[in-house]
This record gives C-alpha cells, sequence and structure tokens, in this order.
C-alpha cells in the first residue's frame, strides 16, 4: 500500500513539473493554485489509503489471530473425542470379553448340572439296591451280603456327600453369573449413555 501512494505522488510530481518550468502567463497564478490544490488532495489521498491500510492489515492480524484460536480449540475437540472414542473401543472389549466370560460359565453350569443329574440317578440307583439287599439281609443274615450292603451304604455315603458339594459348587457359580450380569448391565448402560 505505501508503494502505490509513492507512485501516485511521483505521478503527480511529473505532472506538475513541467506546469512549474513553463512560462508565467495570465492564467499562471490559477495553474499554480489548481497543482497546490491537486498536491493537497493527493497528501489526503496518500493519508486516507495508508489509514485503510494499517486498518486493514490490523484486522487481517486479528483475524489470523482468531483463526489460530479456533483451529486450537478444533484441536482439543478432536483429542476429546478421540479420547470418547478409545474409551468406546475399550469398553466395548471389556464387554465383549465378561460376555465371553459369562458363556463360559453357563456352559460350566450346563456340565455341572448334567452330572449334577447322573449323580442323583446312579444314587437312587444305589438306594434301591441298598433296600433290596437289606430285605435280603433281614431275611439271611449272610455274612457275604452284610459286607456288600455296608460297602453299598459307604458309597452311597459318598455319592451324598459328592452331590452336596456339586450343589453348592452350582449355587455358586449361579451367584458368579448374577454377579457377571449385573456387571454387564451395568457396562451397557454407561455404554449407551450419550458422549457429552
Amino acid at each position: 500500500m505505501p508503494m502505490l501512494v509513492l507512485c501516485l505522488l511521483c505521478a503527480l510530481a511529473m505532472v506538475a513539473q513541467p506546469a512549474l518550468v513553463a512560462p508565467m502567463s495570465g492564467s499562471e497564478p490559477a495553474q499554480q493554485e489548481e497543482l497546490t490544490l491537486l498536491f493537497h488532495g493527493a497528501l489526503q489521498l496518500s493519508q486516507a489509503l495508508n489509514g485503510v491500510y494499517r486498518a486493514t492489515e490490523a484486522q487481517l492480524t486479528e483475524a489470523g489471530h482468531s483463526l489460530s484460536l479456533y483451529g486450537q480449540a478444533l484441536g482439543l475437540l478432536g483429542q476429546e473425542v478421540s479420547q470418547g472414542q478409545d474409551a468406546a473401543q475399550e469398553l466395548r472389549a471389556s464387554l465383549l470379553e465378561m460376555q465371553m466370560e459369562e458363556d463360559g460359565l453357563k456352559l460350566q453350569a450346563e456340565a455341572t448340572a448334567q452330572a449334577l443329574g447322573e449323580v442323583a440317578q446312579g444314587q437312587q440307583v444305589l438306594w434301591k439296591k441298598m433296600k433290596r439287599m437289606e430285605v435280603q439281609l433281614r431275611g439271611a443274615w449272610l455274612g457275604h451280603a452284610r459286607q456288600e450292603f455296608e460297602a453299598l451304604k459307604v458309597h452311597a455315603d459318598k455319592q451324598s456327600h459328592i452331590m452336596w458339594a456339586l450343589v453348592g459348587h452350582v449355587q455358586r457359580q449361579r451367584q458368579e453369573m448374577m454377579a457377571q450380569q449385573q456387571r454387564l448391565r451395568q457396562i451397557q448402560e454407561r455404554e449407551e449413555l450419550p458422549v457429552c
């Protein structure tokens, strides 16, 4: 902008110089006055253009500073969004892991329930045998039958003990599954909350 003002002043000086060198005549004072007015107008124009240039430069500097601040704010928002996405991904991964654990616990519970059913059937068979032998023993106190009866009774007691242990194990697994399902629900509820 200052270069434009300088060029304008040089052009005015070139126009005015031939008028100053020309011989003086009657219209010379009028031309002199016109040249003075022209120089004064050019000076005012250059000052006005210089003011506009400085104001525009200040506005551009302020706009650049504002853009820089907006860029920083956008960068911070991008980081927060990225962190939120990472946290959501971790949450999904832990949810998937917990669901896999729950599936494993369900399979264990089903296997244990099946084993318990088999043990209960075995115990019923043993009780029936024991009752038959007890009836036989009442009829005839044979030594060998009595030993077999006692062995069956010990075996039935062991089976009973195993059954109670398995029942306790199943109850613990059910409690673990309920706790696991509660944690899954909490995670799902947190995942469904909108990210601010």
